[in-house]
């Protein structure tokens, strides 16, 4: 399929010409042409490259621009509607839908003895551990002495996170960096403050879900722009930002979750003009730029930014991918004078950071280097042993090797990944669909993401789980009632 033409916005009108530049030719194929006409363009829905509430062209005009006939035309969009993926009204038109409800269900279920492959996450290093709260103690009673808030962060933490920018080739000063309470809290304090209800905010699809969350739960509407294997569909991001002009855009470039893309600096360059020109604050996640495991670190994004150009610009990371998600410890690099607004919020919301979280985070930031490359060769270690796995026992699902990250963009093949999900706490695993990364409800059903944050021997017995669950000759459907929880 073409990877440089997407569809238009939902709610919008699909031209002919536009659609048959997505679809595969339907010559060669080993079934009838509107059978993988419909195929196709079901899959266009799922991945989320023809949004749902769009208006699908006419037969009579799709079927010369695609060089059939219109009877195949006819037949395809008949299977379509069939299937739940088309609606029709006479006089209205055809417009694409999903079949059947969406769960949205986002608890966190009980603790039990399964296979989690819910979390891309792994825990510290002991030894890494033991030798921050050894470094830590003596400091803490200095800082006991004190009311202890500090609602901008500590000052050395927010030192030592602006000397990490300045290193990697984006001067930074300490009034540039506010401590958060983790990246999640950074990107909610920025929707708070510079979006309101209703506002319209670009984000990739897929893309983390607990980010989708935040903005649906701030009342935000989602402006999806296509991220494939294959990178970033720039056209549509120009086109979203000229016919939508967001609010604010949320981007994901460095080992995209859950696709795991690297976007390359051509692409970040163009992003940060395009979004300077149509006046939208962009927001960069940096959470997982330092999981670089066949490519270098990349320079922040705003460093591709001529001096002052990069006031729009958002730049978030956190150490719960890098170091440890149990401290919760994030940050965000801005403006001086947004960061002040910004903290004025955080006050609103809990005031200040745990003074032992970021004593400790200041100590595991000043060691990394003495264990960094130990961990990225577990983690490579651990992508081998999960591509080994779904080799051997799941050889019909396919997938692209990222060079970084924590996890695998696994295609099923078809359309069962919310029932595989379901079924699969039956046989010891669980895992989420593919379709709770999807910017509009019900997407990316034929996928799944699978973290390669455990050991080999664990990720080994839980891919021959899941095979199991597709093996036991139940018929695959969804419960829709199970709780969902992602990191």
């Amino acid at each position: 399929m073409s990877q440089t033409r997407t569809e238009q916005a939902a709610g919008g009108t699909l031209a002919a010409r536009r659609l048959a530049a997505l679809l595969q030719p339907t010559a060669a194929v080993d079934r009838p042409a509107y059978q993988h006409l419909a195929a196709t363009i079901q899959t266009l829905i799922l991945e989320g490259r023809i949004a749902l509430h769009a208006r699908m062209p006419p037969e009579r005009e799709l079927a010369p621009a695609l060089q059939l006939s219109r009877t195949t035309v006819s037949a395809a969009y008949g299977l379509l509607r069939d299937s739940g993926y088309l609606h029709s009204r006479r006089g209205a038109g055809t417009w694409t839908a999903l079949p059947g409800p969406a769960g949205d269900s986002r608890l966190l279920p009980p603790p039990d003895t399964s296979i989690d492959l819910t979390t891309a996450a792994f825990g510290l290093p002991q030894h890494a551990l033991s030798q921050a709260f050894a470094q830590t103690a003596p400091r803490l009673a200095e800082f006991a002495r004190t009311p202890g808030y500090y609602p901008f962060g500590l000052a050395e933490l927010r030192a030592a996170v602006a000397e990490r920018y300045t290193r990697r080739g984006l001067p930074t000063r300490i009034d540039q960096i506010l401590i958060t309470s983790g990246a999640q809290q950074a990107l909610t304090l920025t929707l708070g403050l510079l979006c309101g209800p209703g506002d319209r905010v670009l984000v990739e699809n897929p893309s983390y879900p607990n980010a989708l969350d935040a903005i649906r739960r701030a009342r935000l509407r989602t402006a999806p722009v296509p991220v494939t294997g294959a990178g970033w569909n720039l056209d549509a991001l120009d086109a979203t930002l000229r016919q939508v002009v967001p609010r604010l855009a949320y981007l994901i470039p460095d080992f995209h979750n859950p696709v795991g893309c690297l976007m390359p600096a051509e692409q970040r360059a163009h992003a940060l003009d395009a979004t300077g020109r149509s006046g939208t604050w962009l927001v960069v996640d940096e959470t997982l730029t330092d999981l670089a495991l066949d490519a270098a670190v990349s320079p922040p994004l705003a460093s591709l930014a001529a001096p002052g150009q990069d006031d729009h610009v958002i730049t978030i990371g956190s150490l719960s991918k890098s170091h440890w998600a149990g401290l919760r410890i994030g940050w965000l690099r801005a403006s001086p004078s947004l960061v002040a607004e910004l903290a004025g919020v955080r006050v609103s919301m809990d005031v200040a950071g745990s003074v032992v979280d970021q004593l400790l985070a200041v100590s595991l930031l000043q060691s990394t280097d003495g264990w960094r490359a130990t961990r990225l060769g577990q983690v490579r270690e651990q992508r081998t042993a999960l591509a080994e796995a779904l080799g051997r026992y799941t050889p019909q699902w396919t997938w692209r090797q990222p060079t970084g990250g924590l996890a695998l963009w696994v295609d099923l093949g078809q359309p069962i990944a919310s029932a595989l999900a379901d079924r699969s706490v039956e046989h010891g695993v669980r895992i989420e669909s593919g379709a709770r990364f999807g910017a509009e409800p019900g997407t990316f059903e034929h996928r799944l993401r699978i973290p390669y944050a455990l050991p080999p021997d664990t990720l080994h017995e839980a891919v021959r789980r899941l095979a199991a669950t597709l093996d036991n000759g139940a018929v695959l459907t969804a419960a829709g009632a199970r709780p969902h929880w992602v990191a």
